[in-house]
């Protein structure tokens, strides 16, 4: 019996030290498998990247939460919850928890991408602080999709055209612009657009311009109106238990990786808008078919009333939901950036 006991002691002992000796397992969710920022970024970094550097230890699995049939705002609750180490998402479907989290990419405050970079960088510390406190979870990157613009079944001609339509959002604060240009925001998910925009549930709907493009909408939308309306700037965050199980040296090397993960996405997304657009309203197109949807530039009177929306609508509405001590920190972060105040009455 001695001699037993002794051999299963030996077999726990080795069964022991092989799974500490094994890799670290990243089990990931990314975003929609039909666009370029999981294709090309998410999906080869998880699945490939990080076995690469790290020499195996470090071993990710990634899906796309359309693969999975998941919402956008289940996404981070399930990070919470231990189901996945690793998310991908954007702020904007998380922030029903927090207002907080809508403040690094407010609808129509930031015109350029270089801008948007900024606020990104300065708001950082606040998003990686609201992710611990209310997701238990290690904030690691921030990112942009490509702009958010409107594509809409029927001729809009320019902004006052939006008066009256009714138009897919996927945040509260582009739902704020949309009121505030007399429209009625109606939320529905990205894989159920087509359909909606088909049957007249929503006359226009609000995405990214490769977004758009990839996932075919000119099939069913007549008019490109290129009115920059956010960024649908993305972030990439840990479960905080995982990221506290690992030693020093893969936190490092995570941070490392996803740093340069990080600029990368920022560098390609700066060229999309331009490819995106002229392929989606029949200019030239090395990247896949044409489309043939009417390009609505914005006017310089369409800029003039948007600015005045982002300031008196969108940038206010949003300083009421967050309270006085989340718009002070805005204006001490962000608003120095932008040249702007949020007030909370």
């Amino acid at each position: 019996m001695k001699t037993v006991t002794t051999a299963l002691g030996a077999l726990a002992f080795m069964a022991t030290s092989a799974l500490a000796d094994g890799p670290v397992v990243l089990n990931a969710v990314g975003t929609w498998s039909s666009l370029t920022n999981y294709q090309k970024h998410e999906e080869p970094f998880f699945n490939q990247r990080l076995n690469e550097a790290s020499g195996g230890k470090i071993v990710g699995k990634i899906q796309s939460q359309s693969g999975l049939g998941l919402k956008g705002f289940e996404i981070m609750r399930l990070v919470k919850n231990g189901v996945f180490d690793f998310a991908f998402g954007l702020p904007g479907y998380v922030a029903a928890e927090n207002a907080i989290f809508e403040g690094a990419d407010l609808s129509t405050l930031t015109q350029d991408i270089e801008t948007q970079r900024q606020v990104s960088d300065a708001y950082f510390d606040t998003l990686e602080t609201a992710f611990a406190d209310i997701y238990n979870a290690k904030l690691l990157m921030l990112y942009p999709f490509p702009s958010q613009t409107l594509w809409c079944n029927g001729e809009v001609n320019g902004i006052a055209d939006l008066n009256g339509k009714k138009i897919r959002v996927y945040s509260t604060t582009l739902g704020d612009f949309v009121e505030g240009v007399g429209g009625t925001s109606v939320t529905v998910a990205f894989s159920e657009v087509i359909p909606a925009l088909e049957k007249g549930v929503v006359d226009c709907a609000i995405t990214g311009t490769m977004s758009a493009y990839t996932a075919k909408w000119n099939q069913v939308a007549t008019h490109a109106y290129t009115l920059r309306v956010g960024w649908g700037l993305a972030f990439g965050a840990m479960n905080m238990n995982k990221w506290n199980s690992l030693s020093a040296e893969d936190q490092a090397l995570l941070q490392t990786e996803f740093a340069a993960l990080t600029d990368a996405m920022w560098a390609e997304t700066a060229t999309e808008d331009d490819v995106a657009i002229s392929c989606i309203t029949g200019g030239a197109c090395e990247i896949g078919d044409q489309g043939s949807m009417v390009l609505v530039e914005p006017t310089k009177a369409d800029l003039a009333v948007r600015d005045q929306i982002a300031t008196d609508v969108v940038l206010a509405r949003w300083a009421a939901r967050c309270g006085k001590d989340c718009a002070d920190n805005w204006n001490a972060t962000v608003g120095p950036i932008l040249g702007l105040s949020a007030e909370a009455k």
